[in-house]
């Protein structure tokens, strides 16, 4: 039967590579969501609410959390794009043809591809905004003794925080629509990837 026959390497690394961004994306979601309710470790004096408050890790831990998170999605994701660049060019040239009105793609591959480009897009903004808090540092005061004051590389630190909360905001809910369209897919490669049965068995027929 179909539904027995084993997976193909590619469709193996696809689903390692899927999963590796989906542990990276929710590892840095969460402590993503600590960072946006804790803005900030602030200092003792009375003036910071926020200071020395600790939810399941120190603020370094969910820092750290936080990076490796990062890190782990972007090397998935530029490994994932690396493998699928045939299908990415034979995608765009679709696009540009229907926008021509030379072909058409169907309502569910447009979908698809309007989705995949939110995710690209916000994708970029999150890891370029990360990668200036990874060597800016955390934000600080400007006196010499806090290496994580705003170094103005381009924009403001404001700016960029911002432009990293909402890039990643859109890439979650981009992401989740994204595994709603392909849940099928998902729910079946990770039964067989994990050896779970398929589907309710069928009953079988009793001879007299």
């Amino acid at each position: 039967m179909a539904n027995n026959r084993p997976l193909s390497w590619t469709t193996r690394l696809n689903w390692l590579l899927d999963f590796a961004v989906f542990a990276g994306a929710v590892l840095a979601s969460l402590t993503g969501i600590y960072f946006l309710f804790f803005v900030s470790g602030g200092y003792q004096g009375g003036r910071n609410p926020a200071y020395g408050i600790s939810l399941l890790f120190d603020r370094t831990t969910w820092g750290n959390l936080h990076t490796w998170g990062g890190v782990l999605m972007i090397a998935a994701v530029l490994f994932h794009l690396t493998i699928h660049l045939d299908w990415i060019g034979m995608m765009s040239r679709k696009m540009v043809s229907t926008m021509r009105g030379a072909s058409r793609l169907s309502r569910g591959a447009k979908i698809n591809v309007l989705v995949d480009v939110v995710i690209a897009i916000s994708f970029v903004l999150v890891a370029l905004s990360g990668i200036y808090f990874l060597f800016a540092g955390v934000g600080g005061y400007q006196n010499g003794h806090n290496p994580g004051w705003d170094p103005m590389f381009l924009l403001s630190r404001s700016t960029w925080d911002l432009i990293h909360t909402w890039a990643g905001t859109a890439l979650v809910v981009a992401a989740v629509i994204h595994l709603a369209i392909h849940w099928r897919w998902v729910t079946k490669v990770t039964a067989k990837m994990l050896g779970l049965p398929l589907g309710k068995p069928q009953p079988q027929s009793v001879r007299s």
